[in-house]
């Protein structure tokens, strides 16, 4: 029963990742823990990150078939922001796994709550990188792999954002691009919580198979549905509210330990 939720678990953030670029790494944590029954959290953060950077990787060569991936901002942002995910890792191991957690979850409702709050699909589909927008994805990109890396996620809630931010692209593309860092940093994370001997790879390799067949159908689903993403995303920050107050509660003696 373990390696079936396993690997159901692994589908539905392969599911997330090719539906909206992102925020399947915020749903890996919590089902590692509480669904899979991974002990440790600092485990499950190293093997979330080692599954969501697999994921992201094979996502991301799906988008890149569709055209949808500006290569030059997409590695000049993940370039940076892979500095920032191996600084905010080695910070973020030396947190308490419980206290890591409750951090966790409020960064989880602050990215509902943005995502309720973003606007729509405009921007500029041609855009090029020039040194202005390579300033900008450079400092960004810095900052959000940091938090990427102290949190153990993959980071697409930001780097969608974040790319539309330092390159004014169309969402399509920021979407497609996004997967490039989200498995940049992921990647970066994971190896350096490995180092410490904090991943699972039999959970991740299960994880990783799920995310494969969740990710095919999710791209499937972000073409056809498209003209939904409002709905989706709505239904989406429904979710991480929901989790994020499950985490709360169970993790809520911390403040009273620390």
């Amino acid at each position: 029963m373990s390696e079936i939720l396993t690997v159901l678990s692994g589908s539905l953030v392969g599911f997330t990742l090719g539906l909206i670029g992102g925020g399947g790494s915020v749903l890996a944590v919590p089902l590692l823990l509480y669904l899979v029954g991974v002990p440790n959290p600092h485990v499950a953060i190293g093997t979330g990150a080692l599954a969501v950077a697999a994921n992201a990787f094979l996502n991301l060569a799906q988008h890149a078939r569709a055209g949808t991936v500006k290569w030059p901002c997409a590695a000049t942002f993940a370039a940076a922001g892979v500095i920032g995910a191996l600084a905010g890792s080695t910070v973020g191991k030396a947190v308490d796994g419980g206290g890591l957690l409750f951090l966790f979850a409020l960064v989880m409702v602050v990215v509902g709550v943005s995502m309720l709050r973003g606007r729509g699909g405009d921007g500029d589909p041609e855009v090029r990188i020039n040194k202005t927008i390579a300033a900008r994805l450079i400092g960004i990109g810095f900052l959000t792999g940091a938090i990427s890396g102290f949190f153990g996620i993959g980071g697409g809630f930001l780097i969608v954002p974040g790319l539309l931010l330092g390159s004014g692209m169309a969402v399509i593309n920021a979407i497609g691009s996004s997967l490039f860092s989200v498995g940049a940093f992921g990647l970066a994370t994971a190896v350096n919580y490995a180092m410490s001997g904090l991943v699972d790879w039999t959970v991740a390799g299960l994880f990783i198979a799920g995310g494969v067949a969740g990710g095919f159908l999710g791209m499937k689903a972000a073409v056809r549905l498209s003209a939904r993403k409002g709905t989706l995303t709505r239904v989406f920050a429904g979710v991480l509210f929901a989790v994020a107050a499950y985490m709360l509660y169970r993790n809520a003696g911390v403040l009273g330990l620390h």
